[in-house]
């Protein structure tokens, strides 16, 4: 329903003020001089910028466009032919900007586009300045003082129509322009316009003077009516520049002519966008006139209705009454409000104007066990608006009985539930939200009561300290906090209760293992549930990484520590071996002093060999690298070591046919590899297997992100591996420092490992020990490459040739930094990725999960290694594709015979090319 002062509320029908023309008139003007200094350049030849055409015919399309939309939103309101045929007008200049465009020579093509021929455009562009002028002609002609004739049939299937007739329009102007080109009079030659074209332009030109004078004549002038008088003028002025008195194309007047095109356009597009903001404003001023009329309007029924009860119009639950056979006799204002029906609409019609159609068969029912007596309480159901929207109630029906008893009609309240089910369904919306981020959190999330007992634990727990939630819910978290930090966890609890929230402290929590997790928490109290909420993240990874600085730290301080006691020692040994020459010639008589000067002289010795040590340690030992082969060196070792290591120790050397050269000092390599096999032979009392391998092995920048001291690059590496019975993982990380061993009393100084590290480490090295205890050792050093540490070019391609794919692979690995590095390298590859810490973690994941490749480390804690592992996996999926990995090289671990030959492992490190292509020959195998 369209109000009385709604034909007024647009700038089409709004009525120009002075201040509109004057702005007008001052604009024409100045377009008018502008247009006048410009006449006697306007055949001036410029440089021929295909570009400005381009975006001169783009910016003019968009405001054409955006202006047709508002004009036909307009229409759609106001209804007025008049302003049906404008808004065609600025479609219609839309739609042949863009055609023109295409159809240019040289823009997108040499010839244009669409099959253009050489008159294509310029018949385009008289095609497009003649149909507009048209277009505002009818709006003129059609413009009363009532804002033109209203349509009665609907505003959406006249705009269709509209669209639709435009689009034809230009289809067929574009197919006889284009496909007939041949056939039409020839407008431009040579670059020149021929006489044709100046009868065919001057006649564009009058149309265009005629629509001014048209709509000069039609007065009152409408704002709209006026800014089009504007455009009309630009236009005038973008035709003689562009088409009359200029020479050819790209001159001064195609480029101004243009420019005054493009301005003309800009000018309703500004004064409908102002309009819009012009009508949001009146629309809330009518928005806020008829909230007032309405309540007016409530408060007048309210006074007419007087009879009715007191109770019941102040009643926010709707009352309604109504006879036996549905037909309304009583409704309240709340009944109004919720349902829209006046008191005057809805008394005496029957009840199923607020009933949906698919619920009247359960009025009938209420009204049937209310006419026998029975009261209905609290029957939620829906009923129906009078705008047609469902609106959620609950129910409350009692009989209505006469003076003599009888049962004459039905009470009925009503009460508004919509909002409560909308809160409802918003409340179950967040509970559900909060209960992903609960489930999915990476953080432990913990809910206590005041007594500090469990009663939510997130799922994380699992991940984080190895127990499921329902193992921790219910029981006290004294259970699981470490005892030293027990004390600090309370004294926190306590100023949470006091107040204090967001409070950050660490505390450590005993893991299903044993082990202790350090944990950094923030917790916060509520009062009006009374409970404890903490959150808590895992520092597991960011000690480790704090450690590995202090162990480096450590390393270097006691490097400095040895090398200035092994200096200062070697001054006193040098002393004392001067000196005992002397002595010994002295006593050369005296058998009895000669035997002990020889006892101090093999000490001296022993403390020159513990000096080099020392120094070896703290890389000060005078190295003389050069470029060595390095399988000869280990061939010799081999042979050296035979004798030395017995029967029972079988030797294997695995040298790579292709390994580089390395730059290091041969005699201090050849010290490294006899004391790794020395140490190899203490660890196999009964026997066993020791390998010898080179490779070639190219560390990249993740590993070296992992390990401080790496500088990526080329290495050879030179792996001693055992089959002895390993090293405990806590003694691994001082297994380097010097003086540690795990011999007995008089076995042994500690300073064998402590020589090679420091050996290693002064060549520009890398060294890695890896052992599982009770499976053997493995220690890997990489020597640089003679020829540099840079990759080589034929490399580079390799490691750039990363294939991915997008499958389901388990990464099963005990150490969790190295499982999350793994992780994160397989999903940047494309993978879908789940992780296990431990084969029963795995093998849950398998019976729950799609899984197309198992990643497993072939040693790992618990009832099940990882060849164990595999072998459950494909009994319980036998399609499942395997592959290993190790810290043990792949050479050596087939050979100590914990894999069959042929399984595919992929030995640590690696870099992402060697992964990507395993993982891709797993899948493929």
């Amino acid at each position: 329903m369209q109000t009385g002062s709604e034909r007024n509320i647009f700038l089409s029908t709004m009525p120009a003020t002075g201040r509109d023309r004057t702005a007008a008139a001052s604009i024409v003007v100045v377009s008018a001089v502008l247009f006048a200094c410009a006449i006697p350049f306007a055949g001036m030849p410029l440089t021929p910028v295909p570009a400005f055409v381009a975006s001169y015919q783009s910016a003019l399309a968009i405001n054409d466009l955006i202006t047709a939309v508002l004009l036909f939103s307009q229409f759609g309101v106001s209804r007025s032919r008049a302003l049906l045929l404008l808004a065609s007008g600025y479609l219609f200049t839309a739609i042949a900007a863009m055609v023109h465009a295409l159809t240019f020579p040289g823009l997108f093509a040499a010839g244009g586009l669409l099959g253009a021929g050489p008159q294509t455009t310029v018949w385009l562009y008289m095609v497009w300045h003649g149909g507009f002028p048209l277009l505002v002609l009818g709006y003129a002609t059609l413009k009363a003082h009532d804002n033109g004739t209203r349509m009665r049939s609907s505003s959406g299937n006249a705009i269709l129509a509209s669209v639709a007739a435009v689009l034809v329009a230009m289809a067929a102007f574009t197919a006889v322009v284009t496909g007939g080109h041949d056939f039409l009079p020839i407008l431009l030659k040579d670059g020149h316009y021929t006489p044709v074209m100046l009868g065919v332009v001057s006649t564009v030109w009058c149309l265009s003077l005629a629509a001014l004078a048209v709509l000069w004549f039609r007065k009152p002038y409408s704002v709209l009516d006026v800014w089009l008088m504007v455009v009309l003028c630009a236009w005038l002025f973008d035709i003689a520049l562009s088409a009359i008195l200029n020479v050819a194309r790209f001159d001064l007047g195609f480029y101004l002519g243009r420019i005054y095109g493009l301005c003309a356009a800009s000018f309703v597009l500004a004064v409908l966008l102002i309009d819009n903001i012009g009508l949001q404003a009146q629309l809330a001023r009518l928005l806020g006139k008829l909230r007032h009329q309405a309540a007016s309007e409530r408060n007048l029924h309210t006074e007419r209705e007087r009879i009715f009860s007191a109770v019941v119009e102040s009643s926010n639950d709707a009352i309604i009454t109504k006879a036996l056979d549905g037909t309304i006799t009583g409704w309240n204002g709340a009944a109004e409000r919720l349902f829209g029906h006046t008191s005057a609409e809805a008394v005496g019609r029957h009840i199923d104007i607020i009933v949906p159609p698919d619920r009247r068969a359960e009025v009938g029912d209420i009204l049937d066990r209310v006419s026998n007596g029975e009261r209905i309480q609290h029957y939620e159901t829906s009923r129906m608006h009078k705008d047609g929207r469902n609106v959620d109630v609950s129910l409350s029906v009692s009989p209505i009985r006469s003076a003599s008893g009888d049962i004459i009609g039905a009470s009925k309240t009503a009460r508004d539930i919509t909002e409560n089910n909308r809160t409802l369904r918003a409340l179950t919306g967040e509970v559900e939200e909060r209960q992903r981020i609960f489930e999915t959190s990476q953080d432990l999330i913990l809910v206590t009561d005041t007594a500090g007992n469990f009663i939510q634990v997130s799922p994380s727990a699992t991940t984080i300290l190895g127990y499921e939630p329902a193992e921790m819910i219910g029981h006290s978290a004294v259970e699981f906090i470490h005892p030293d930090d027990l004390e600090n966890t309370r004294s926190e609890m306590r100023a949470a209760r006091r107040g204090l929230s967001k409070r950050n402290f660490e505390t450590r929590y005993i893991g299903k293992d044993g082990k202790a997790v350090s944990l950094n928490w923030s917790g916060t109290w509520s009062e009006p549930v009374r409970r404890h909420f903490f959150i808590g993240r895992d520092l597991t990874e960011k000690q480790t990484a704090e450690a590995q600085m202090r162990h480096v730290q450590k390393m270097d301080a006691i490097g400095q520590l040895t090398g200035g006691v092994a200096h200062d020692f070697n001054n006193i040994l040098t002393v004392i071996t001067g000196t005992i020459g002397i002595l010994e010639e002295a006593v050369a008589g005296q058998p009895e002093l000669v035997s002990i000067a020889r006892l101090i002289d093999e000490a001296a010795e022993r403390g020159a060999s513990l000096t080099k040590h020392l120094l070896a340690f703290a890389r000060k030992q005078p190295l003389q690298p050069r470029e060595i082969d390095v399988n000869s060196l280990v061939l010799e070792a081999a042979k050296l070591l035979h004798p030395t290591l017995g029967e029972q120790v079988e030797i294997k050397p695995l040298l790579a046919d292709d390994a580089w050269t390395a730059l290091v000092d041969p005699s201090q390599l050849t010290t490294a590899v006899l004391n790794l096999a020395l140490n190899a032979r203490d660890a196999m009392p009964r026997g066993g297997k020791l390998a010898l391998e080179t490779s070639n092995v190219y560390l990249d920048e993740n590993y070296a992100s992992m390990h401080d001291e790496v500088t990526p690059g080329n290495y050879v590496m030179v792996a001693v591996s055992d089959t002895g019975v390993g090293i405990p993982a806590a003694l691994l990380e001082r297994v380097f420092d010097p003086f540690f061993t795990t011999k007995e009393v008089g076995k042994g100084t500690g300073l064998g490992l402590s020589m090679v590290f420091g050996f290693v480490k002064q060549s520009g090295g890398h060294i890695k020990i890896y052992s599982e205890d009770g499976h053997g050792t493995s220690v890997k050093m990489y020597l640089p490459r003679a020829t540099g540490l840079n990759q080589t070019a034929a490399e580079a391609l390799i490691s750039a040739n990363v294939e991915g794919g997008h499958e389901a692979v388990l990464v099963v690995e005990d150490d969790s930094m190295v499982r999350r590095y793994v992780v994160t390298q397989i999903e940047s590859l494309g993978y879908t990725t789940l992780e296990a810490a431990n084969a029963a973690d795995a093998l849950k994941i398998l019976d729950t999960a799609q899984i197309d490749l198992l990643f497993t480390d072939v040693i790992m804690p618990g009832t099940m290694n990882g060849r164990q592992l595999v072998e459950e996996a494909l009994r319980r999926k036998p399609s499942l594709k395997v592959l290993y990995t190790s810290g043990y090289t792949e050479n050596a671990i087939v050979h100590h015979g914990r894999l069959d030959s042929g399984v595919l492992l992929l030995a640590k490190p690696y870099r992402k090319s060697e992964l990507a292509r395993m993982l891709r020959l797993a899948l493929a195998s």
